[in-house]
Formats: C-alpha cells, structure tokens, sequence
C-alpha cells in the first residue's frame, strides 16, 4: 500500500510539472490532492480495521461456543452499531415473549401520543380489579391509584409492571398494538393475551416474539427511527432505567450504560437491549427457552450474562 501511495505522489509531481496555472490545471491538481488524502486515510484506517474485523472473528467463535453448552434453546442477535456486522442465532425462531413485548409496546405508546389517540399527560384510574401478580409496583398500593399514563407508560418498562401493561392495552387494544409491530416491521411478535393471563395460556394463547425482532426495534431505538427522534430518544432513557439488572447488565462493571428489558416466565428467560461505551455500542438480544421447572432460571440468566460480558469485552479492546 505505501509503495502505491508513494507512486501516487510521484505521479502528481509530474502532472503538476505539465500543467499550466490555469483553471483547469489547478482543478486537476485539487482532485490528485484530494485522492492522495484518501488513499492515505485508507493506509492509516486499515491495519485498525484489520484488528477490529479480527476481535469481531474471535467474538463470534466465543459466543457460539457459548451458545453451542447452553442446555436449552436460544435466540441471539449482537451487533456492532458502529460497523454493522452482526451474528445471529436462530433470529426468527418464535419464543414466548414475556414482558420482553413491553419494548414495541412502549413505542406503540408513543405512536399513539403522535397520532392524539392517548394522552400522556391525561391521568387514569387504576381499580384493585385493575391489578394482577408478578412485576410492579401497582400491585402494591392498596385501593384506587389516579396515575398519569406517562407515568404507567414509564412502570411498564423500569418496574417491568404487568398492571400498567395492561392498563394501556385496555386504552389502546390489542390490535393497536398488534398493527403497531407491522409498520415497525416486526413480522414475528404478536400480543394475544393480557399479562399474566394464565387461564388463557393454558388454553395455548400466547405472545410471541423473536431475537431478530426484538433487535429491530432496539436498532430503530438508536438510529431516532422508532416513531420520531424524541420518541426515540425518551424511549431509550426509559430502557436506560430498568430496575432489573441480573441478566445483560451482570458481569459488567458498575456504571456501564445498558438500556434494557427483561423477560421471565415459566420456561423463558430473556434480556434484549444496548451496551454503551466509549468505544463504541453494540446491541445484543438474547432469548431463551429451557425445560425446567419454574424457578430455575439462573442458568439461563448466567448464559445471557456471560454473552453480554464477552460483546463489552469486544467493544472495550478496540482503540
């Protein structure tokens, strides 16, 4: 390379030795120069390059070893936001969703703010009929609740709160929500059932949801293309401020930025979101599905953990 880029030079030596000052010899000689300059970005640019396509190689045979021991199925999307390169483990394969849903949901949230469907500033009253088990914190406040839907909107994602969900799938229907995944082009996740509905999951009802979707809509997130910039943005400090942090954030070390969302149920166990760093963010999405008792889901959120760790890893070697 540098002994083109010499020739090169020598090159526009002679040209510039023919060329007269006129106008069009000083336009000739501007865009030799210009091509010079590049070329010579590309000689420095290239060996960095190299050993970042090269660390990327070695993550990918590190995480599909890992997902090679893993004792259960898995759906795994990581991405380098900053190159595009991807690897992907049975991307579309359908998994229960669990509160993992609440991500497009959220956005379909603001969607409806946009369109004057649903106003977040507009309070709603929460009856104790209202409220069901597992997350939240809804649950736990005795009698009726005036809350904002800002604010239900807000719980759904950083307490993973099923009563708010459900709440705003009542002000909003299910077909909202479900016509809302289309337009963001996720072709595979579907919402069919309220949270923590279990008399119609035992009838075989169920949301469903995949990796390659789940990292669509973080990837929209990012890019300022999910329903508007704002949007975008305010829906990634939601993701930024979940509460639970024993899956992708685990292994990190402390104060790392993660904008992330949980799932957990029965046989599930997922976390979908972005690692920030100073050398650059990368997306990963994890959904799993384990034959095990309900209540074993360390080692499913240790795999989930250990994934994270190794695309952090990646991400911090890099100059």
């Amino acid at each position: 390379m540098r002994s083109w880029v010499s020739k090169h030079v020598r090159t526009l030596a002679v040209l510039l030795g023919v060329l007269s000052f006129s106008a069009g010899g000083l336009a000739a000689y501007a865009k030799v120069e210009k091509e010079t300059r590049v070329v010579r970005r590309v000689e420095r640019a290239g060996p960095a390059l190299r050993k970042r396509q090269a660390a990327w190689n070695e993550l990918k045979r590190t995480l599909t070893a890992e997902i090679r021991r893993f004792d259960g199925q898995a759906g795994v999307v990581v991405e380098d936001l900053q190159t595009g390169w991807s690897l992907a483990h049975q991307p579309k394969r359908l998994f229960p969703a669990a509160s993992i849903i609440k991500v497009p949901m959220m956005t379909a949230c603001y969607e409806a703010a946009q369109e004057g469907r649903l106003d977040l500033n507009s309070k709603v009253v929460v009856r104790p009929a209202d409220k069901v088990p597992g997350s939240g914190v809804l649950k736990q406040i005795p009698g009726k609740t005036v809350v904002p839907v800002s604010q239900l909107v807000e719980w759904m994602i950083t307490e993973s709160d099923n009563t708010a969900t459900n709440v705003l799938m009542s002000r909003l229907g299910m077909d909202y929500f479900n016509r809302h995944f289309q337009e963001l082009g996720l072709r595979d996740t579907k919402l069919s059932r309220r949270m923590m509905d279990f008399s119609k999951r035992k009838k075989g009802v169920e949301n469903y949801t995949t990796a390659g979707d789940m990292a669509r809509v973080l990837e929209k997130l990012y890019r300022e293309d999910a329903v508007s910039p704002q949007a975008s943005r305010a829906g990634l400090e939601l993701l930024k401020r979940q509460h639970l942090r024993d899956r992708i954030p685990a292994m990190l070390p402390g104060g790392v930025p993660v904008a992330h969302k949980t799932g957990l149920e029965r046989s599930v166990c997922h976390d979908a979101g972005i690692i920030f760093t100073h050398r650059g963010d990368v997306l990963i999405c994890v959904l799993t599905q384990r034959k095990v008792k309900k209540g074993n889901s360390r080692p499913a959120k240790q795999f989930i953990a250990r994934l994270a760790q190794h695309a952090y890893q990646y991400q911090m070697a890099q100059n």
